[in-house]
């Protein structure tokens, strides 16, 4: 389904102080089954973005559209992966990634033969009964992932979900992440601020301006795939390291 964000501003009021402006007039459409990444300075609104088109806040103006239709401050339109994996203590692996499903109120038996299945398909199948503290931090991470695939929708909102990683554990949910999106090509938005986890995931990478955020540049990432991460060693992708490096510390 295309998303497409159109004239969103948005501001946020303290007590006793001036609004701050977070986003102004931000246009940008990302169509069906692609792979974008936003990358900008920290504080910039990439989160706020998220949160917009997750439907949990509302913008000053503007409208969100999701394969035509506004989607405007509507929850569980998309799947939604906050940076923390928010596993709930009490539940057990299993439970927690088909969560969304039993909200949804799906059918129990069938919901978790699916889960058990891609829980298996992905390493995880025997920690199924597993509570979260019993597991490792790339673990709760990829169970997090597969919870937010397993709700069911085709476009995933991915807010930094590798970022308290260590860098081992990053790449191979990096590699992970490209394997299951590969097999059934949902449209995601994903927030970064590491460039080269940027250029192996991404059909194209969106630098935003300081705040109140603006969009400086689209630039596509030409790379076929399925992707190794050694491209990341090829002259260019060290020059679009560069070029994005550069529109992140020099601004036009």
């Amino acid at each position: 389904m295309t998303l497409v964000l159109k004239d969103l501003s948005l501001s946020y009021k303290g007590k006793g102080t001036a609004a701050m402006a977070v986003l102004t007039n931000l246009n940008l459409e990302v169509e069906t089954g692609t792979f974008v990444t936003f990358i900008g300075p920290s504080g910039c609104g990439k989160s706020s973005i998220c949160n917009l088109i997750a439907g949990v806040e509302k913008p000053l103006q503007g409208d969100i559209l999701l394969d035509g239709r506004s989607i405007l401050g509507l929850p569980g339109k998309v799947g939604y992966m906050p940076q923390k994996d928010l596993l709930l203590p009490w539940r057990t692996l299993l439970d927690n990634v088909v969560l969304g499903n039993d909200i949804r109120r799906v059918d129990k038996r069938e919901s978790r033969e699916t889960a058990r299945h891609w829980l298996e398909r992905f390493g995880l199948g025997k920690f199924a009964e597993y509570y979260p503290h019993q597991l490792s931090g790339g673990m709760r991470q990829r169970a997090a992932l597969l919870r937010t695939f397993l709700f069911g929708r085709n476009t995933l909102i991915l807010d930094e979900p590798f970022g308290a990683l260590d860098a081992l554990t990053r790449r191979e949910m990096q590699e992970w992440l490209l394997k299951v999106w590969s097999q059934s090509r949902p449209t995601v938005v994903f927030i970064t601020h590491d460039i080269e986890e940027a250029i192996l995931l991404s059909d194209e990478v969106v630098v935003l301006s300081q705040r109140p955020a603006r969009i400086l540049k689209k630039i596509p990432i030409p790379f076929a795939r399925p992707r190794d991460p050694d491209i990341l060693l090829a002259s260019e992708a060290i020059s679009l390291k560069k070029q994005l490096l550069d529109l992140l510390i020099f601004p036009a």
